[in-house]
């Protein structure tokens, strides 16, 4: 502490860049402070540093660190803490630039496994942005002391020290509920669990935050299931969506989408009082959609598109600027090849042509001059070859009847199960469209992303970096993750930025590797030496990380335009 107050005195007043000698590590009464990365300037991108608390000061009992989840939610715990007591002070650290800014990687409604926040075996590591203080581009010592001595200190003591063994068993009981709801479902079949009494709908189309005054989820009598959960006296009561095909339909407005929106989030489990902590999807669920204008690089698209104009081949497929339909047969491929075990389609993101063609149009265009086979040729054959499932709104059609296993209609929010009923109107009237396509589904995709598909240089220096949660940059080339839907964290997308710069900086592209094999890589290595061990940092501050899914690091492959691929199947 008086090595870094005496440097601090030493420097005030000189050239910003003088804050460079302050980095290292200094031993506080509670706790380790570590000064990895020191700002070049006060208007540049924040500083990094990491606290370092002994379990000596702060004690985590080993019982809430014994499963990865219960670890994962009390880390969260404690990265909540920090950011919501650096929300609620007032810091009177004054400069230019961003001089006083204290900041931790917040969380949002999801619990995701990020670098925020760790226990170690020994230590909790608390990693921190912060604002070195400046006069101009000058350095001003004496608020840089009061944030080190004084502002750093308080909000650890409301923050880090303040967190109650009462608040990390409450949150750990969710966890293991959690598991409880997730091991249920796989015993059972289930895609989707959805609770009664949930509260689906958002705040608006820009909060992820709980509807205030909207309708309490019921589920219909045919589809409640019973779960019997810890830590909870009464079973757990809601909906179960069964493996096949769900079909989600109802009028305009009346919660189609908002159920599919809480399903797809359910990959993710949720906090207490989010209104969604209790529905979960199985996690290996992908929401696909058309996407006009996307690059696609040698993907399989003949089970729902061949025979083009001009020969074009499908089976290899290659476009820098695809169609509404290519594009949703594409993401469709992608999904199947990355291991998606369920399909998470809305119509109103959808290729109308990809979807549905009915028989007025087959009669007009024949099928010899049509190269599409529609979604709903392929749907049933997705169930029965492939044990891939599908959940569907769609209020236009009602052609998907005869295919669907369960229907769902929604109705003022309120679901109802209408399956028999749309059986019944599917015999009544049948209809007259013809199947089209082969018999069985066909092939799935099995590339190989090769050596050069990263190119990663910018100038003299290799550069993959995260602009926002839908952007990256990887070399001179963007790369669009707009239509990603299930990517809910920015620090996710700097997580794949450092995986794409570690896999070219690594040579781990290998013309014979599948990418399932390369993510199943990714993913055993995140398991087993952490999010950290993508980037440059060692032991220090691992930047601003959460663990994304195997689906949206693929995706973001995928969307890579200068991608050199290899078919080896």
């Amino acid at each position: 502490m008086k090595k870094l107050q005496t440097m601090l005195n030493q420097i005030d007043g000189k050239s910003y860049k003088g804050y460079k000698q302050i980095q290292g590590t200094y031993s506080f009464e509670n706790y380790k402070l570590h000064i990895d990365y020191v700002q070049g300037d006060p208007f540049a991108a924040p500083s990094k540093i990491r606290i370092q608390v002994p379990h000596s000061k702060r004690p985590v009992p080993a019982e809430y660190k014994e499963t990865n989840s219960r670890k994962t939610y009390s880390e969260d715990t404690f990265a909540r803490s920090v950011a919501g007591t650096i929300k609620k002070t007032q810091f009177s650290v004054k400069g230019s630039g961003k001089s006083g800014m204290v900041a931790i990687d917040q969380p949002g409604q999801e619990i995701l496994e990020r670098t925020a926040v760790s226990l170690l075996p020994e230590d909790i590591i608390i990693c921190l942005t912060v604002g070195l203080p400046a006069n101009g581009r000058r350095i001003n010592g004496k608020q840089a002391e009061k944030l080190f001595f004084s502002v750093i200190p308080e909000m650890l003591k409301q923050s880090v020290f303040a967190v109650q063994n009462s608040e990390l068993e409450k949150v750990c009981q969710l966890a293991d509920q959690h598991d409880a709801i997730l091991e249920a479902m796989r015993a059972n079949g289930w895609m989707s669990f959805v609770a009664d009494g949930a509260v689906l709908p958002r705040e608006s189309g820009v909060s992820q935050r709980p509807m205030k005054k909207a309708v309490p989820f019921e589920s219909p009598e045919e589809n409640r299931v019973s779960i019997t959960i810890p830590h909870r006296q009464e079973p757990l009561t809601g909906m179960a969506l069964k493996k096949g095909i769900v079909l989600i339909v109802g009028g305009g407005y009346h919660g189609k989408s908002t159920l599919l929106n809480a399903i797809e989030r359910g990959v993710y489990p949720h906090i207490k009082g989010d209104g969604r902590e209790y529905v979960l999807t199985d996690p290996d669920s992908v929401k696909v959609r058309a996407e006009d204008g996307r690059q696609v690089t040698k993907v399989d698209i003949s089970p729902f598109i061949k025979n083009l104009p001009h020969g074009t081949d499908t089976t290899a497929f290659s476009t820098e600027n695809a169609s509404g339909s290519t594009s949703q047969a594409a993401n469709v491929m992608e999904a199947l090849e990355s291991g998606a075990r369920t399909l998470l389609i809305d119509e109103d993101t959808s290729a109308t042509n990809f979807m549905i063609r009915d028989e007025r149009m087959q009669e007009l265009v024949v099928q010899e001059k049509e190269p599409i086979t529609p979604f709903i040729d392929k749907i049933q054959q997705m169930r029965d070859d492939l044990d891939v499932s599908t959940i569907l709104v769609m209020g236009g059609s009602g052609d998907y009847f005869q295919a669907a296993d369960d229907v769902i209609m929604m109705d003022q929010y309120v679901p109802v199960n209408v399956t028999q009923k749309a059986k019944d109107i599917a015999a009544k009237y049948p209809s007259e469209r013809k199947t089209a396509g082969e018999e069985s589904f066909g092939t799935v995709p099995r590339r190989a992303f090769l050596p050069n598909t990263l190119q990663t240089r910018k100038g003299k220096k290799e550069k993959v970096q995260a602009k926002g949660l839908f952007k990256l940059l990887m070399g001179r080339e963007d790369i669009d993750l707009s239509g990603v839907e299930q990517l809910v964290d920015a620090s996710q997308t700097r997580m794949i930025a450092d995986i794409l710069l570690h896999l070219d900086k690594k040579g781990q592209l290998k013309p014979d590797q599948s990418l399932p094999a390369l993510l199943d890589q990714i993913e055993k290595q995140m398991d087993t030496k952490g999010l950290a061990s993508f980037g440059p940092f060692k032991d220090q501050h691992p930047g601003e990380l959460a663990r994304p899914r195997r689906f949206e690091i693929a995706a973001a492959m995928n969307r890579i335009r200068t991608a050199a691929v290899k078919d080896i199947r």
